[in-house]
Order: structure tokens, then C-alpha cells, then sequence
């Protein structure tokens, strides 16, 4: 391909990814006014629900080659409008993602912090229908909520957003691995479905390689999975362990921690971290373990199954319930301070 035309080229593909978004803005505006007004109708009982059926038919019957806007299209786009018509601080994001995409967050979703959740991420992440569809099934806001990440101090003081990078678990269920498995296993099952992965992981992360060999005098290692990630603008070292989290698997993790930062590590990126992906582990074990690790690291779980979602959700509102409970006994003891 001719280099002196990529300008044009990237132009090109530009103004055709602003008119998509352009149009698929409009779309939304549509489906909120038609929505805002059927509703508006039905609350002024100007309108009874036999109307929507009517509405329906006469748009095939007069406009057939407008499609989409069957009764039970319509009773959507009227629950769309209903869903967010108190919340204008989420106006511009469900501009921002696709129709189908704002069907899968406002009727599967319960609460408002959910759905804004997965507003967000749909759009940072530019999740497709079956990514995000999947990411909700995964249960993906109740584990970040509920998820206990243990960092080491390192990781903690040199990266502020760390938490919205990494996970306290993660859910492979597309590896579809029996039980039990080994880590060559789990490792070969990842790289053979590297897109689902880094779905996973998240899209900043870019695969480098499996069992990266690391020289150091006159042994090599092998690192399990090696990542970059755009954001951090550093190295991301994966070490599979398909047993419970042991202390000393951090050994071998900060070797090659430092093996990165004076080997392979340019200049101009930040220093590595290292990311020990158990099948299980002891909270309180793993605080202890990394309250003096110097080096940036943390622990995480894996699944090969997805979580039990009513579990989740039930552990979410019990957390939700002390967080209420511990504010209002502040509240409470306020006006005696």
C-alpha cells in the first residue's frame, strides 16, 4: 500500500466513523421522542395501551419499508424514555452506544448505578451487543463492587486508578475446561482464545506472548503470559497458578518483575507489573503476603464458570446495607462533635 496516501485514508475512515455516530445519535433521539411522547399520552389517558397496537399497524400498513417499529418496539422505546427521563447526566452516553446496547443495560439492569455502570464501559470499552450482553451475565459491576482487590503497597502509591484497571477475579468461561486442569492447559486455552481474553482483561491490554523467555546470567525463564497495556503504558506479566494462592509464588513473580524492568523495559514506560492469577484464594492471606512487597503486584482469582448472579446481587445489598447503616450512625453522632 502506498504510504503517501494513508492521510487521506484515515480521514476517510474518520468521517465515516463521526456519520455512524452522527446517525446513530439521531436513532436514539428518535426512539427517546417517540417514546417520551407515547408516554406522555398514556399518562393523560388521552391514549388507552390499545392504541400502541393500532400505532404499530398503521406505520407497516402506510410506511412498509419503515421497519422497526413493531407494538413491541414501541412499548420499549416508551420504557427507554421512562428509565432515564429523571437522570440527565446519562443523556450524552446512551447517545454515545448503539440501540442494541441500550436494550441489553435498561432491561436487564436493576438499579441506576448499574446501568450508568455499564453505560460507561460500553462506550470506553466499545462493546458490541454480545460483548456487552456477556459482560452482564458475567456479572461484571456486582464483582467490581463487591470485589476486595489486594494490591501491593507498591502498586497502590505508584498507580492512583489501578482498581478500574484490574480485577479482583476473573470469568473464563469460554474456556470450557474440565476439572481438574492443568496450567499448560489453562494457558494454552487463553492464547487459542486471545479475543474473549483480552475481552476480559479489558481492550488497553496488548498481547505480546506466552512463555516469555527471560535470560538472566545463564538460566532462561519463562513468563506465562506477557501483556503491554496502552493506558499504563507498561508491561503486564501473568503467572498461571491452577492451585490455591501460596506466599511464596510471589517470589518467582517479583524475579521476573525485576528481569522486565532491567532487561526489556524502555526508557520511556513505567515499571512492570505483575498480575498472579490463582483458581483460588484466602483474602487474609494475601493481604499479609503483599503488606511488604516492594514490588507492584497483586493478586487475583479466575472462574471457569459463570457467578451465580442472585448470590452476587444478595451480597451486593448487604454490603450496600452497612455502607447505609455505618453512614447513618455518622450522621447520628454529627451534631454531638
Amino acid at each position: 500500500m502506498d504510504k503517501r496516501f494513508n492521510d487521506i485514508i484515515q480521514l476517510i475512515k474518520q468521517s465515516r466513523t463521526n456519520a455512524i455516530r452522527a446517525v446513530n445519535a439521531e436513532l436514539i433521539n428518535l426512539y427517546w421522542n417517540i417514546g417520551e411522547y407515547i408516554s406522555k399520552k398514556l399518562e393523560l389517558s388521552e391514549w388507552g395501551e390499545s392504541i400502541v397496537i393500532e400505532l404499530a399497524k398503521h406505520i407497516l400498513q402506510n410506511e412498509p419499508d419503515i421497519k422497526g417499529f413493531s407494538d413491541k418496539n414501541l412499548w420499549r422505546m416508551k420504557q427507554f424514555y421512562e428509565t432515564y427521563k429523571e437522570l440527565p447526566k446519562l443523556s450524552t452516553l446512551l447517545r454515545e452506544i448503539s440501540w442494541s446496547n441500550n436494550l441489553a443495560i435498561f432491561s436487564r439492569c436493576k438499579s441506576i448505578e448499574e446501568r450508568e455502570f455499564y453505560l460507561k464501559l460500553s462506550k470506553q470499552e466499545n462493546y458490541s451487543f454480545r460483548e456487552l450482553d456477556r459482560q452482564i451475565s458475567a456479572s461484571l459491576f456486582e464483582r467490581t463492587i463487591i470485589g476486595n482487590s489486594k494490591i501491593s503497597t507498591a502498586l497502590r502509591e505508584t498507580n492512583t486508578n489501578i482498581n478500574n484497571t484490574f480485577k479482583d477475579s476473573y470469568i473464563f468461561d469460554f474456556l470450557n475446561l474440565p476439572e481438574p486442569h492443568s496450567e499448560s492447559a489453562l494457558q494454552h486455552g487463553l492464547v487459542n482464545q486471545i479475543k474473549d481474553f483480552i475481552l476480559e482483561l479489558g481492550r488497553d491490554f496488548l498481547f505480546i506472548s506466552k512463555e516469555y523467555k527471560l535470560q538472566v546470567g545463564n538460566s532462561d525463564f519463562f513468563i506465562d503470559l506477557l501483556f503491554y497495556h496502552r493506558g499504563l503504558q507498561c508491561l503486564i506479566a501473568f503467572e498461571l497458578k491452577t492451585d490455591k494462592f501460596k506466599p511464596d509464588h510471589l517470589g518467582q513473580l517479583n524475579f521476573y518483575l525485576e528481569a522486565l524492568d532491567r532487561d526489556v523495559k524502555k526508557t520511556n514506560e513505567n515499571p512492570s507489573i505483575g498480575i498472579l492469577l490463582c483458581k483460588d484464594k484466602d483474602s487474609e492471606v494475601v493481604e499479609y503476603a503483599l503488606s511488604r512487597s516492594l514490588s507492584p503486584t497483586m493478586v487475583s482469582e479466575y472462574k471457569t464458570q459463570l457467578p451465580n448472579k442472585k448470590l452476587l446481587q444478595q451480597k451486593l445489598q448487604e454490603l450496600f446495607d452497612k455502607e447505609n447503616e455505618e453512614k447513618q450512625k455518622t450522621e447520628e453522632q454529627s451534631p454531638n462533635d
